[in-house]
């Protein structure tokens, strides 16, 4: 029995080159396979039969190895360079003696630019379908960010307009400035760092992705689908300043705001200072303008109100009712007058009656008044019958009064 034939344990493992041979039985029944990707990586070495090459999936950080022969880069209709897209035909083929996997192709053909299109639009509906490109997600700009996150060429024209004309807009503008390929297979992957980043980053506002304009293939990495996804889900307002007006990726439409060029980029993210100062001036002008008719208009007002004759002489009313109240209190201390000089001849003449009519004067003819006072109720006799003997009696003449006790009747 063979080592391949016998069962696999612990106590009968399996040789390496065994292993190899059945991954390699595994891998070449696969046959003959078409392949889409971006060559990141193309060696011809003089002298050799065979070819390199590195094949990158365009939305993930994956790769193959390829393997050809040189004619048949030589016979591509368009040369081919790193970052071409192409479709290659071919089959897997495992190297069992150092346990690597490559694809051994036969057919190489760059994908054209009409191809290109046509992918980046099934791209733009896919993600149009998601919600990706609605308007209610787009977040507004800061007036006046603390710093700019700035992904660039290196040293590039984009990244120089950019920093000058903010700078000569607004002085004291800040940037985080992260260099990264703008083309390329390895232009998405850096721009996801720096993006990522700049997005935690404390201090940056508003992010900004500017280059210069270009072909169809030169801007495909902003039409990539990785880079779109992770443009949606950044807190950070992204600004798209990506080639020239007429070229339009799909990074335009998912970013918060596109500019036409980077020079329009740094317009939108800072505001001019003098046009800001301008404003102020405008403004303060017009406010004093304001103020000033304000006060002219209160100050008329006023002197309306100061012309008026009860403000002019304030007075006059005051000095005419205190003459009236003047010839009221004189009316009414003579009526007053008059009223008690009244009163006090009706007293007098009703004293007179009274004293007239009154004991006192009959007392004073010779008269006296008897009251029985030796009973539980004093009270005035008027008969004989009503002075027992031995009966007190008090009697009132008109200058007093003296007590008596009665001893006897006189019936005369």
């Amino acid at each position: 029995m063979t080592a391949a034939a016998s069962p696999n344990s612990a106590e009968n493992p399996w040789p390496v080159r065994t292993v190899n041979t059945k991954i390699a039985d595994w891998v070449h029944r696969l046959g003959q396979i078409w392949v889409e990707g971006q060559v990141t990586q193309l060696n011809r070495r003089p002298g050799t039969r065979v070819a390199f090459l590195t094949l990158r999936d365009p939305a993930a950080d994956i790769s193959i190895s390829v393997t050809c022969s040189p004619d048949l880069l030589h016979r591509a209709e368009v040369p081919l360079t790193e970052g071409s897209h192409v479709v290659v035909l071919g089959r897997p083929d495992y190297y069992t003696g150092r346990g690597t996997i490559s694809l051994r192709v036969t057919d190489i053909r760059p994908v054209g630019v009409g191809e290109l299109l046509l992918r980046i639009e099934r791209l733009r509906q896919l993600l149009a379908a998601e919600g990706l490109f609605d308007h209610r997600l787009k977040r507004p700009l800061p007036f006046l960010p603390k710093a700019i996150g700035l992904i660039s060429g290196r040293a590039s024209a984009a990244q120089r307009d950019v920093m000058a004309v903010a700078s000569a807009r607004w002085p004291a503008v800040r940037f985080e400035v992260r260099d990264a390929p703008v083309q390329g297979p390895t232009a998405v992957p850096r721009i996801l760092g720096h993006l990522s980043a700049l997005d935690a980053h404390p201090e940056v506002e508003v992010i900004i992705i500017a280059r210069g304009g270009g072909s169809v293939e030169d801007l495909l990495p902003f039409s990539d689908e990785a880079l779109l996804r992770a443009v949606a889900l950044c807190t950070t307002p992204i600004i798209s300043a990506i080639g020239h007006e007429p070229d339009t990726p799909l990074l335009d439409l998912v970013a918060d705001l596109r500019a036409a060029t980077p020079t329009d980029a740094a317009k939108r993210v800072v505001p001019d200072v003098a046009a800001e100062l301008a404003g102020i001036t405008e403004l303060r002008r017009r406010s004093a303008h304001a103020l000033r008719n304000w006060v002219r208009r209160e100050t008329h007002v006023l002197d309306g109100l100061r012309a008026r004759p009860v403000l002019a002489r304030p007075l006059t009313v005051i000095d005419a009712h205190t003459e009236r109240i003047e010839r009221m209190r004189t009316d009414i201390r003579r009526d007053i007058r008059r009223h008690i000089d009244a009163e006090e001849r009706r007293r007098e003449h009703l004293s007179a009656r009274l004293s007239t009519l009154g004991p006192a004067q009959t007392l004073a003819r010779g008269y006296a008044v008897v009251q029985r006072v030796d009973t539980d109720r004093p009270h005035v006799v008027s008969t004989v019958d009503q002075m027992p003997a031995g009966a007190r009696l008090r009697i009132r003449v008109a200058d007093g009064a003296s007590t008596a006790e009665v001893t006897g009747g006189d019936d005369t």
